[in-house]
């Protein structure tokens, strides 16, 4: 573990300290923070100690705003009273999923509303986007054999939908166990509400290349109370991304005490990341993509990977040289940065990094998880004893000595084509 502390020449090189990570990462997965779930006192706890170790190290609120809190608002729609009448028949209200952003949702085959059927055999995700995306409200009759499905869908539509603001979609009601429906009537009621989040985020302004931004990220939101284990409810996301958390918290304490960097560095907390991405939508929505020349987004750092000791792996690898510019700034070490070996798992569009990403940036995640076997993630046992504090330090060194020539303004990553939107 060593080789990092000796191999990191710029002072002060004692900024990352194996005591004062441990301390962050327990402070944000204690059941104190209970899970630190979307839209709970828990988050709220754990956006206060944010703050406050961002205020310790006299980090500067971004431009415009008077402290490191930046809110926001979503809106969470969730279902209240559905009715369904298909042929005279009653519909059991357990066999309804009732999808709109509006508080109250009413339509026939009188109306102008269609039919969708997802037969068996046919792939449901599919169906259901097509259904989503109608220009009329549609009925969609689901055939029995997608049940599993369907009840995994309205448990979710239970708690709640949450979306960046209402829309004038025009409805969708799902049927379970219905193959034809010759008249039909419904009526669906929904409670709309409009909710705080926030991220929590500071800056060190560059020196000579101040508009040019270089992004340090990670979410410090995780599930909350889930299912209780064994008398345990808490799902404490000590290595999700509690871990991720504690690396920007450092990164921001070291360039702080370094005071060299000619690139603006910002370094943010993302929320919702658990529930859609909403932190990461928000934050990217307040700045202009084309001025950030790179993101450095840390998630679940606090395993060993599968490719042993001193080593990481990088979202996206092949899409820029970024990786190539990090590796780079590490020769003379034993830290190696690998491509994703998880191609199958889609991660690089599955954290905060894809919403920059999809615009051009070279954005990518930072990662030791071994994703495909790793047994407690999303669990009540992702707790900080489950964890590997020296990778995580080693970590946490080698994206700062890798960021090195970023930080520094020698050397800018290649953008990433852009996503075209679907349409």
């Amino acid at each position: 573990m060593l080789f990092l502390g000796s191999c990191i020449v710029q002072k002060p090189e004692q900024a990352v300290q194996q005591d004062d990570i441990t301390r962050i990462i327990n402070t944000l997965s204690s059941d104190e923070m209970e899970g630190r779930g979307t839209f709970t006192p828990g988050i709220d706890k754990a956006a206060r100690f944010i703050e406050s170790e961002f205020k310790k190290i006299g980090l500067q609120p971004l431009a415009g705003d008077d402290d490191f809190r930046q809110e926001f608002t979503v809106t969470r729609i969730s279902p209240a009273l559905t009715s369904v009448m298909i042929d005279g028949k009653n519909i059991n209200f357990a066999n309804i999923i009732a999808m709109s952003e509006k508080a109250f949702l009413e339509m026939s085959n009188t109306s102008g509303a269609s039919i969708v059927k997802i037969a068996a055999g046919e792939q449901f995700a599919a169906k259901y986007r097509v259904a989503l995306g109608s220009k009329t409200p549609v009925l969609v009759l689901v055939d029995q054999s997608h049940s599993a499905i369907f009840k995994r869908l309205q448990d979710n539509a239970k708690r709640g939908r949450i979306v960046e603001k209402p829309g004038d979609s025009p409805g969708a009601v799902f049927v379970l166990g219905e193959t034809e429906a010759g008249s039909f009537s419904v009526k669906a009621n929904s409670k709309v509400e409009s909710l705080s989040l926030f991220n929590v985020a500071g800056m060190i302004p560059g020196k000579s290349r101040e508009k040019e931004l270089v992004l340090f990220s990670a979410h410090y939101d995780h599930l909350g109370m889930i299912a209780s284990v064994e008398g345990d409810s808490i799902a404490n996301g000590a290595d999700d991304d509690a871990s991720g958390t504690t690396a920007v918290i450092s990164l921001a304490k070291y360039y702080k005490q370094l005071k060299n960097n000619e690139r603006t560095l910002i370094f943010v907390a993302f929320t919702a990341e658990e529930i859609g991405g909403f932190g990461a939508k928000y934050f990217s929505s307040k700045l202009n993509p084309d001025d950030v020349v790179a993101m450095f987004n840390i998630e679940m750092i606090g395993k060993e990977s599968k490719f042993g000791k001193n080593a990481a792996f990088i979202t996206g690898y092949e899409r820029s040289d970024f990786g190539e510019i990090l590796q780079k700034n590490l020769d003379g070490t034993d830290f190696k940065f690998h491509p994703d070996p998880y191609p199958t798992q889609n991660l690089f569009y599955r954290s905060d990094n894809a919403t920059l990403a999809a615009l051009g940036v070279p954005a990518h995640t930072i990662s030791t998880d071994q994703i495909d076997s790793d047994k407690f993630y999303h669990t009540v046992n992702d707790e900080f004893e489950t964890l590997d504090p020296i990778n995580i330090l080693s970590t946490i060194k080698a994206i700062a000595l890798s960021a090195r020539s970023i930080v520094a303004g020698t050397d800018t990553p290649k953008r990433i084509p852009k996503l075209e939107p679907r349409q």
